[in-house]
């Protein structure tokens, strides 16, 4: 049976066609029941975000799945086979140890991973396809990412512009969890940022874009909604927090725009991020009193001042990652073994219940019972022995040294 990792995410494929394969949560059950009816898996579970859709299977055949995948979505294996990854049980344990963690997210560290996870196998098991490797290997990842989390600085410092945006908007609002966050833009930092800020569960969390339809497409993906440009001007005063990055060569929001947001806020404070270059936002609008308005340098300043101890905190999440795996590998080998011992164990029990037999029916007859224990120990001694014996005699050759070591070691003999 092998354990193995499948599937694609931010790293191999573009949202385009991680949107094609990815799984409604109201459909995971009937999903993971179909896989282990159709196919020969033994045990799965899916794990399907806006970022990755990746499959853990306990299967002898692996390439079944990934056809599965296709089958299931409606799509040609040949379109996602090159952005598909197929992870062996190494590889594999390691990879499920890292995503809990927060090191293979788009947001590196952020928390929001690990309760997917933890989603996903409640949803294998009450599918009925999670059985006990799957079960100690999700336990396991679950132990793993509360140690990286405890022990290291892993979520605790700056490494992106992103997260600098947060941090910034933090220092102003106690909570993102009560603001409304408006960004400017749909294109790959803006995606970022919503990542970022919808970790913090925002009241609100709204896109503009001048094509509506990007913008409800990325909306979508953090339960958003979203504006066009055209509605900046009569919208722009209901949010607490606006992030803009966009390719326009002038400014987009103006300062007489944001004079008259702030009336209709009763100028309640608003932070104002613009990461775009040229700028999206007029530099006059930072001499207003009641606008916190951050550029790309003040948002650079905040991520060099994480980056060495985010870099200490990657390396010591990676080394309890790697013996977390080693210890894992050595329960799935000890594991395996499990069969040998029970066949060696039920034929130790065959021949104690022969040698039992033996003697109860000598004791019947009347003869000495001293005599009886003594032929049962030295029955049960040679039938346990014969085999070992045999293998021994057996050997020839430059064999027999290790044949001859390998029983030492067996039954814990005495080298001198």
């Amino acid at each position: 049976m092998h354990l193995f990792a499948l599937g694609l995410n931010h790293h191999s494929a573009p949202v385009t066609l991680r949107e094609r394969v990815a799984f409604q949560q109201d459909g995971l059950a009937d999903a993971l029941s179909q896989l282990v009816r159709q196919r020969p898996v033994r045990e799965a579970a899916i794990l399907s975000t806006c970022n990755r859709t990746e499959l853990y299977c306990a299967t002898e055949s692996p390439a079944v799945v990934a056809d599965w995948l296709a089958d299931y979505h409606r799509v040609e294996l040949a379109q996602i086979s090159p952005h598909l990854f197929m992870l062996p049980r190494d590889a594999a344990v390691r990879h499920m140890f890292r995503v809990a963690s927060g090191l293979d997210s788009m947001v590196l560290g952020e928390p929001q991973i690990l309760g997917q996870m933890k989603q996903a196998a409640r949803l294998a098991e009450e599918a009925g396809t999670l059985g006990t490797l799957l079960h100690k290997l999700f336990q396991r990842t679950f132990s793993v990412a509360k140690e990286v989390r405890s022990t290291t600085a892993i979520g605790a410092n700056v490494v992106s512009m992103a997260a600098a945006a947060v941090r910034l908007s933090e220092r102003i609002f106690a909570s993102i969890g009560e603001q409304r966050v408006l960004f400017v833009g749909a294109g790959e930092m803006v995606e970022l940022c919503a990542a970022h800020f919808a970790g913090c569960g925002p009241r609100q969390l709204t896109i503009a874009n001048r094509t509506l339809e990007r913008a409800e497409a990325l909306a979508a993906r953090f339960s958003g909604d979203a504006i066009t440009l055209d509605a900046l001007p009569e919208q722009l005063g209901r949010y607490d927090v606006v992030v803009s990055c966009t390719a326009s060569p002038l400014p987009i929001i103006g300062l007489g725009m944001v004079e008259r947001a702030l009336k209709s806020r009763r100028h309640r404070p608003m932070v104002m991020v613009d990461l775009a270059v040229p700028r999206d936002i007029e530099a006059e609008i930072a001499k207003l009193d009641d606008v916190f308005l951050y550029t790309v340098d003040d948002l650079a300043q905040v991520v060099e001042a994480g980056i060495e101890s985010r870099q200490q905190a990657v390396i010591d999440a990676e080394a309890i990652i790697a013996d977390q795996v080693s210890q894992f590998l050595h329960w799935v080998e000890a594991r395996d073994a499990v069969p040998a011992i029970r066949a060696l164990r039920n034929r130790a029990d065959e021949l104690r219940q022969a040698e039992l037999e033996r003697a109860l029916a000598r004791l019947a007859k009347g003869e000495d019972p001293r005599a009886v224990i003594e032929a049962l120990s030295q029955g049960l001694t040679n039938k346990l022995m014969h085999a070992p014996t045999q293998y021994l005699n057996r050997a020839e050759g430059e064999h027999v040294g290790e044949v001859s070591d390998l029983v030492r070691r067996l039954f814990n003999l005495d080298r001198s």
